[in-house]
């Protein structure tokens, strides 16, 4: 089935206790996309600026993803975040954010992203995710992935983007954070509320864990023993979950 993600598209430079790099593709979009075109032709929407080169586009390209709906602003860099690690890898520190042409971003979906059968929202503004599933009423599934940064200063307009999706992806403290409840299980219920039909909470190394009203299942994360970098982890983790629905 056609697939199409909104979310951003950036520059990372990270560093951890095992390496340090400069410029990497990132940002939320991308992750998705390249984890998902494993299983189904992905459409990106979002924007990026005149440092988008054509090894950005052709990597893209070359698996499969459309980018027809992706602005380029020639006047504008691309959003770019630098972070830091430590040891554990479970903690991000930002360096330093640059929004560029990610700060006035508009998406603007064309006919065919628009009639898409499955939608993803990636991490953006939840006053555009809600704009854009507006735009998408044919979406037969549609997911959403927020961040502590928008539950903690626009709380309301998150959960008014959630109320209009089918399932929300978000790790196990942002579900603490909008619920207002410790106990994980009673956190999934009270996000269940909003309307969802299933809530999925990533656990990082242990796992991910899938709640409906009626059921529960858990499954442990596939055990790596060399990890270097986690940034992307966790939409590239919402691709693969719904890419994999879309084919």
């Amino acid at each position: 089935m056609s697939l199409t993600a909104v979310g951003s598209m950036a520059f990372d430079a990270v560093e951890t206790p095992f390496g340090k790099r400069e410029k990497m593709l990132g940002g939320s979009a991308v992750h998705f996309a390249l984890s998902a075109s494993f299983f189904t032709d992905v459409r990106v929407v979002g924007v990026v600026g005149n440092d988008f080169g054509d090894e950005e586009f052709n990597l893209l390209h070359s698996k499969g993803i459309n980018t027809d709906d992706v602005q380029q602003i020639a006047d504008g860099k691309t959003f770019f975040w630098r972070g830091r690690y430590d040891f554990d890898l479970n903690t991000a520190h930002t360096l330093d954010t640059q929004l560029n042409v990610f700060e006035t971003f508009q998406p603007k979906l064309s006919d065919a992203s628009k009639n898409s059968k499955l939608l993803f929202l990636g991490n953006i503004l939840p006053m555009l995710q809600k704009e854009v599933r507006e735009q998408c009423p044919k979406s037969e599934l549609v997911a959403l992935d927020t961040m502590n940064f928008w539950i903690s200063s626009m709380k309301d307009n998150v959960v008014e983007a959630m109320k209009l999706v089918d399932v929300v992806i978000i790790n196990d403290a942002e579900a603490r954070q909008l619920s207002g409840e410790a106990n994980i299980h009673k956190a999934a219920q009270k996000v269940l509320d909003f309307g969802l039909k299933a809530l999925v909470i990533k656990r990082g190394e242990y796992g991910a864990a899938l709640f409906t009203k009626e059921n529960y299942f858990a499954i442990p994360a596939y055990p790596l023993e060399s990890v270097f970098d986690p940034t992307g982890a966790g939409d590239t983790f919402a691709g693969g979950f719904i890419g994999y629905l879309a084919s």
